[in-house]
């Protein structure tokens, strides 16, 4: 039977996106419920303290964790097994059987006929909890080796797509087979998930758009998204022409983990720069507001499976390789170095080759001593870079070895042969170093699988001759651009590109004593034996569930079209304005106070020229005239801009500086409301920000009467952040002695009096409407930003203490986009706002004709 939750997602994109019938199959897989579990606090010391062990589990990646063959005895069908080696396996491995109950979408590395896809659905799902995908004819291959490997790979890994060997022209083709194989995915998710009560974990960039197709049938639902490879800094990410597409769909991801600091700052400044969306740092934690959900940023390396490690050397097959090896090397007076990298462009074998190269040539001491052993893994793509590498490793093997080479040695042994795990290990287990020179890398386990073989057992200890308990000693030369870098402080990291470097870092292990080496591996070792897969999985999970445990009270639905889908998630408290509430409510008022930001509110941001508008200036004109309307314009800016703006508003009130000028009409004087002492602090406060503007390209300083404003809207959205942040505690220890206060507006950094806030404009326009015996009965006040949170205070003060404002008004604070705030109310953009505020003053301009006419 078809899940209740089964539903067609074919609306978020456009073109022909037919996805395959599972009419069949899915008559056959049941929908496996689970019982509610209850989301409780925990702390984040002990990670082993999951509090989730009555949900379940969704994990979802390209490639299931199963190997499957052909039956050898001559009957039909398959032979399914678990791969042991697949980072999915070891996930829930790591997470323990009574944790968590999981279950596995993805597909298989073979071909299933679609006659035996019904069977294999059912076979799996019975036996290894897994629901296989299944596509139409070629369309696997166009998403695989096409979009992911031609488009992403290449730049993920910060190689543009400038000729066909490396991509080349953006396929939009490739781009929809892409969207198609994740709307299939999300497809089969749908068939098994309960959405109320399951978590989904998908991994890496293959399926970077189906948190959108998720988010669009559960608004609800417990997401959460690992990339696995690295993300490019947003100058080469920007060239990607469905740049905002990817990164809207993993914002609709509660939790988006990465490797390391690097890929997630990346991340942030591609959001900061494509999508206006800035982050912050809460107790440790890093989210993005997006429509109001919190998305939470983990930045946490993946670990290795300590328990498998340790039983495959444990075998006696790895004891009997490591017995070979020995006799191979260190019998033989040799010290050996490894390699362990995939045949491809980045993993760098060349260079290490070369190194080596350069190694023997400037200490030829070691000739005849060292031997670099490099296991060469078959490539997980295919293409001319691939044969190039290949053609390249060889001809560099076979030249330093007959250079070098003689009777009964070779520098370079390379083996470019598959090789069982047990014989990968004994090779760690004999290795003096272990050379990881990958040019871009995700992550690269190759070290910490290096550090634990080193570590051993009593048995390779006596194959080594070690003595039994004694300290064990390894050595790494890591490159700067893997992702396990950062964690392994303990390895000479070097530029792989920089051979002379890489060569004199091998000769400095070669050269380093023994108790040296023993600080370093037991640094190591301690990282990793703690930090391992199991840890990573758990982490991640809490970290989901915190994000995910304030889902159930918040008011979610949908906006957008295609790929562009958010979920707009807001308390049950905070709502959106809407025309006709307003608008009849205005009706039924007798004494109005409306108070208005400038910038941001009546005028976009975005906007050049800042002045208003003959439609604004028309719109404002009516609303004063209404005599039960009292109407203020509060701004930042100086009371001469302001003045020189709105001189045709007769009735209109004007706060120039955040309140520290006041005018109720134009024909009025301006009063201070602010007293501010002549201190010098001027003087001060402008050649620190002469300073910084100087520095930062696009800034510029605003000279106000009673403040003093740095604006860097027009400089880089990161470097002026940065420079925004430094200038306020600059200034704050400048003028710590002053009459002021410094404040970090949106892109702006502003010196004012102490006690000047649009605050004070509020409450002086209620207790001045108040005197004149205008109580008022309706309440209209909007603003963007930080400055008018100070407003949205006193109006809602005002309302729960009686003063002011008559009990039984009807009050709106209202900001512009749903963000948190004091504000009961929101609206999307300035041009709602003026849509609001021009029904408003139709209300009033009827009203006035009515008059007229009596």
């Amino acid at each position: 039977m078809v899940s209740k939750s089964y539903s067609n997602l074919a609306d978020l994109v456009s073109g022909d996106l037919q996805s395959p019938s599972f009419t069949r199959m899915t008559r056959q897989i049941p929908r496996i419920m689970t019982v509610a579990g209850g989301v409780s606090d925990y702390g984040q010391s002990d990670l082993s303290s999951l509090s989730i062990q009555h949900d379940r589990l969704i994990i979802v990646a390209n490639q299931l964790p199963i190997r499957a063959q052909r039956k050898t005895d001559g009957s039909r069908g398959w032979d399914f097994s678990l791969d042991e080696n697949s980072l999915l396996h070891q996930l829930k491995d790591g997470l323990g059987d009574d944790e968590i109950d999981v279950i596995y979408v993805g597909c298989l590395k073979e071909e299933i006929h679609p006659n035996e896809q019904d069977e294999v659905s059912q076979t799996l799902l019975q036996s290894f909890k897994c629901v296989p995908t299944f596509f139409p004819p070629g369309l696997y291959t166009r998403f695989y080796h096409g979009f992911c490997k031609q488009q992403l790979w290449p730049l993920f890994h910060y190689m543009l797509p400038l000729t066909p060997d490396l991509g080349g022209r953006f396929d939009r083709s490739l781009w929809q087979a892409y969207v198609s194989v994740n709307k299939i995915f999300a497809d089969r998710i749908m068939e098994v998930i309960n959405p109320e009560e399951d978590f989904v974990w998908i991994h890496d960039y293959h399926l970077m758009v189906l948190p959108t197709f998720l988010r669009k049938r559960f608004n609800r639902v417990k997401l959460g998204f690992f990339l696995h490879s690295p993300f490019p800094s947003s100058e080469i990410y920007k060239t990607l022409p469905i740049r905002e597409e990817l990164l809207r769909a993993l914002l609709n991801s509660d939790l988006i983990g990465f490797h390391t600091f690097d890929y997630a700052r990346h991340f942030l400044s591609c959001c900061s720069r494509m999508l206006g969306i800035s982050y912050e740092s809460k107790r440790g934690y890093i989210s993005l507001e997006y429509y109001g959900r919190t998305v939470s940023i983990k930045i946490l390396p993946v670990g290795i499976h300590m328990k498998q490690l340790q039983s495959v050397l444990n075998l006696p097959e790895t004891e009997e390789k490591v017995s070979d090896l020995i006799t191979q090397f260190q019998s033989q007076g040799k010290t050996m170095l490894l390699g362990v990298d995939d045949m491809d462009i980045f993993k760098g074998i060349s260079l290490k080759l070369l190194a080596m190269e350069q190694l023997l040539i400037h200490h030829p001491e070691w000739q005849g001593k060292v031997v670099l052993v490099q296991i060469a893994n078959p490539a997980r793509g295919n293409g001319n870079d691939v044969k190039d590498v290949k053609s390249e490793t060889y001809s560099t093997v076979k030249r330093i070895n007959e250079k070098f080479g003689k009777p009964g040695y070779d520098p370079v042994i390379l083996i470019d042969k598959p090789l069982n795990f047990h014989e990968r290990l004994a090779y760690y287990v004999v290795a003096e170093c272990c050379l990881v020179t990958a040019v871009r890398d995700g992550m690269n386990l190759i070290p910490y699988e290096y550090v634990i073989s080193r570590q051993g057992n009593d048995r390779l200890d006596k194959a080594l001759g070690l003595e039994k308990s004694g300290l064990k000693k390894s050595m790494l030369v890591v490159s700067e651009f893997v992702g396990c870098s950062p964690s392994l402080s303990g390895s000479i990291r070097v530029n792989p590109w920089n051979i002379e470097s890489v060569a004199d870092a091998i000769d400095c292990v070669l050269q380093l004593s023994g108790p040296e080496k023993e600080m370093r591996h037991e640094k190591h070792y301690r990282y990793v034996s703690s930090h391992d897969v199991g840890y990573w999985a758990r982490s991640f999970l809490q970290d989901l569930e915190r994000t995910c445990k304030d889902h159930v009270r918040k008011r979610c639905w949908g906006i957008g079209f295609g790929l562009s889908f958010r979920v707009v998630a807001l308390d049950p408290s905070f709502k959106k304005l809407l025309m006709e509430n307003i608008v009849s409510c205005y009706k039924r008022s007798t004494k109005r106070a409306i108070l208005l930001d400038y910038d941001g509110t009546l005028m976009p941001q975005s906007s050049i020229d800042k002045s208003p508008s003959s439609k604004t200036i028309e719109m404002l004109n009516i609303l004063c005239r209404d005599k039960n309307n009292m109407v203020f314009v509060v701004s930042a800016r100086s009371r001469n801009t302001l003045q020189e703006w709105f001189s045709s508003c007769e009735n209109l009130g004007l706060a120039a500086e955040h309140g520290c000028f006041l005018r109720l009409k134009g024909d009025e004087e301006w009063e201070t409301c602010v007293q501010v002492e002549e201190s010098g602090w001027k003087q001060n406060a402008h050649s620190v920000m002469k300073l910084y503007t100087e520095t930062t390209d696009g800034s510029m300083i605003e000279i106000k009467d009673t403040a003093m404003v740095w604006c860097y809207e027009d400089a880089d959205p990161d470097f002026g952040s940065c420079q925004a942040k430094e200038l306020l505690d600059h200034l704050e220890s400048v003028l710590s002695n002053e009459p002021v206060t410094v404040k970090r507006g949106q892109s702006s950094v502003e010196v004012k009096p102490q006690g000047a806030s649009k605050g004070l404009v509020a409450k002086r326009m209620l207790a001045g409407m108040q005197e004149r015996g205008m109580t008022p009965d309706f309440v209209l006040c909007i603003g963007d930003d930080r400055s008018d949170e100070d407003m949205f205070e006193v109006i809602t003060g005002s309302v729960s203490s009686g003063e002011f404002i008559d009990p039984k008004a009807q009050v709106f604070a209202c900001t512009v986009g749903n963000k948190p705030s004091k504000a009961k109310y929101y609206l999307d953009d300035t041009f709602e706002i003026a849509r609001l505020m021009h029904g408003l003053a139709s209300v009033s301009e009827q009203s006035l004709n009515f008059l007229g006419l009596q």
